[in-house]
C-alpha cells in the first residue's frame, strides 16, 4: 500500500525484534520474568482445563469440573480440611490399631495464608488456593531470575526462568498445594545464603520449615557451608560476626527442622503423631513399619520389581548408580558454574530425600526443590536445543498430568 497503512514483512521483523530486544534489557528483568511467566501459565491452564473437560466424577468433584474445582483435588482437599478445621487432636486409627492419613502430614503455611486470603476476599477456598499458588509461583520465578544472575548472564538467567516456568512439574504451581509458597521461601532462603545476610535468614527458614519439609535439609546445606567458609577463610574471609551468624542460622533451622514433629506431639499427645502419619502414606505400598533412615528406597525396589518384573537387585543397582551419577555430575564444569552454596543445597536436599522419603508417584514433585539444575541445563546457547528442550518441557506437563493428576478410576499414581 502506498499509505504505508500495511506494514511490510521486514518493518514488522524489525518492530518485533526491537521490542524483543527492549523487553530483555537488563533493567527491564521483571517484566521479561512477567511476560514468561504468563505464557506458561497460558499454556499450563489450557492442558489443565483439557483434562477437566474430559475427566470424569471423582471423590472430590463431580464430572467435567471447574478449572478451580479441578485444582483442589488431590492433597488439596487436606489443605482445605486444615483451612476451615485445622488439625485434629486425637490421631485416627485404621482397624488394625495403626495411625491412618489424618490432616498431620501438611504443614500449616499454606492453609493459613489461604485461610487469611478467604476472610479478607471472602472468597471460596478454591479460589483463594489457586490466587495464592499462583502468586507465590510468581515470586518465586522472579527470585530465581535473581537467584540465577548471581551465577550466570543474564540472558542464561532468563532462560532458566524459561525452564522452569514450562517444567513438566510446573502445573504444582497453580493449583491448591504448597509446592510454590515453599519453593519461593526456598529460593529466597538460597538467596540470602549466597548473599551472606544471614540474620535475614531467619524468619524465611521459620515459614519455610513449617511450609514444606525442608528444615532439616537447609540446616545441613548451611551447616556445609559454614564448612566450606571456615575452610576457605584464608582466601574469602570469614569474620567472626558472619561465623555466629551462620551458626545460629544453622542451629535455628535444625530446631525449625523438628518444629512440626513437635508442635504435633503436643497437640496429640503422641511423640511420633506427625511420623505415624507420614508413615501412613507408605503402608498401602509395603505394610506398616518404623521410620529407618536410608532404607525406603530399597524397600520400594522390593515392591516395584512386582509390578515391573525386573530383580530387586537391578532396581537397587539402578538406584545406587543414579546417586553415584547425581553427585558425579555437580561436579561438571556446567554444575560448578552455579557456585558452592546452590550445589551444597542440591546434596543435602539429595541425602534428605534418600533418608526419609519412600519413591512413588509424588516423587517427580518432590524434586522439584531441585530447580538449580535449571540453571546448568539453561547453558547450552544452541537455539535448537533450547526450542526441543521447551517442547520436551511442554510434553512433559502433559505426560505428569495424565499419569499424576488426572483421575481414572481408582488411581494409585498420586502427585
Amino acid at each position: 500500500m502506498a499509505d504505508g497503512s500495511l506494514a511490510s514483512p521486514g518493518s514488522l521483523a524489525t518492530t518485533v525484534r526491537r521490542a524483543t530486544t527492549a523487553l530483555l534489557a537488563p533493567e527491564r528483568w521483571w517484566l521479561a520474568v512477567v511476560a514468561i511467566f504468563v505464557a506458561s501459565r497460558a499454556v499450563t491452564t489450557s492442558i489443565l482445563l483439557a483434562y477437566a473437560s474430559i475427566q470424569g466424577p471423582t471423590a472430590w468433584t463431580g464430572p467435567q469440573p471447574d478449572y478451580f474445582s479441578f485444582a483442589k483435588i488431590w492433597d488439596g482437599h487436606w489443605y482445605y480440611i486444615i483451612a476451615l478445621a485445622g488439625y485434629p487432636t486425637e490421631l485416627p486409627l485404621t482397624e488394625t490399631g495403626h495411625v491412618a492419613e489424618n490432616a498431620w502430614a501438611f504443614m500449616p503455611g499454606y492453609p493459613a495464608v489461604v485461610r487469611i486470603v478467604m476472610t479478607v476476599t471472602t472468597l471460596d477456598f478454591a479460589y483463594a488456593a489457586v490466587f495464592v499458588a499462583a502468586g507465590f509461583a510468581l515470586g518465586a520465578a522472579l527470585v530465581f531470575y535473581k537467584l540465577m544472575n548471581r551465577v550466570l548472564p543474564a540472558r542464561t538467567a532468563l532462560f532458566a526462568v524459561v525452564i522452569f516456568c514450562f517444567a513438566p512439574l510446573s502445573p504444582i504451581l497453580q493449583v491448591a498445594y504448597a509446592e510454590s509458597m515453599s519453593l519461593f521461601l526456598l529460593m529466597l532462603a538460597l538467596y540470602w545464603l549466597m548473599s551472606h545476610q544471614y540474620w535475614m535468614l531467619l524468619p524465611v527458614i521459620a515459614v519455610m520449615s513449617l511450609t514444606r519439609p525442608s528444615g532439616l535439609a537447609f540446616a545441613l546445606a548451611m551447616g556445609l557451608h559454614v564448612v566450606y567458609r571456615w575452610w576457605v577463610r584464608d582466601r574469602d574471609g570469614f569474620p567472626l560476626r558472619e561465623a555466629i551468624a551462620a551458626i545460629s542460622a544453622t542451629v535455628f533451622s535444625l530446631v525449625m527442622g523438628f518444629a512440626w514433629l513437635l508442635i504435633a506431639a503436643a497437640m496429640t499427645g503422641s511423640l511420633t503423631a506427625y511420623t505415624d502419619t507420614e508413615l501412613a502414606w507408605r503402608a498401602p505400598y509395603i505394610g506398616n513399619g518404623e521410620l529407618v533412615p536410608f532404607t525406603a528406597w530399597f524397600q520400594a525396589a522390593g515392591f516395584w520389581q512386582l509390578w515391573w518384573h525386573i530383580p530387586q537387585w537391578l532396581l537397587s543397582a539402578v538406584l545406587v548408580a543414579s546417586v553415584l551419577g547425581f553427585f558425579g555430575f555437580l561436579l561438571t564444569k556446567p554444575a560448578r558454574r552455579l557456585g558452592v552454596d546452590m550445589r551444597l543445597w542440591l546434596v543435602s536436599y539429595a541425602l534428605y530425600l534418600l533418608a526419609v522419603f519412600f519413591p512413588q508417584s509424588s516423587t517427580f514433585r518432590l524434586l522439584m526443590p531441585m530447580f538449580p539444575v535449571a540453571g546448568v541445563l539453561a547453558q547450552p546457547k544452541s537455539r535448537t536445543y533450547r526450542v526441543l528442550l521447551i517442547l520436551a518441557c511442554v510434553l512433559g506437563q502433559w505426560g505428569w498430568i495424565h499419569i499424576a493428576w488426572w483421575v481414572d478410576i481408582y488411581d494409585w499414581t498420586p502427585p
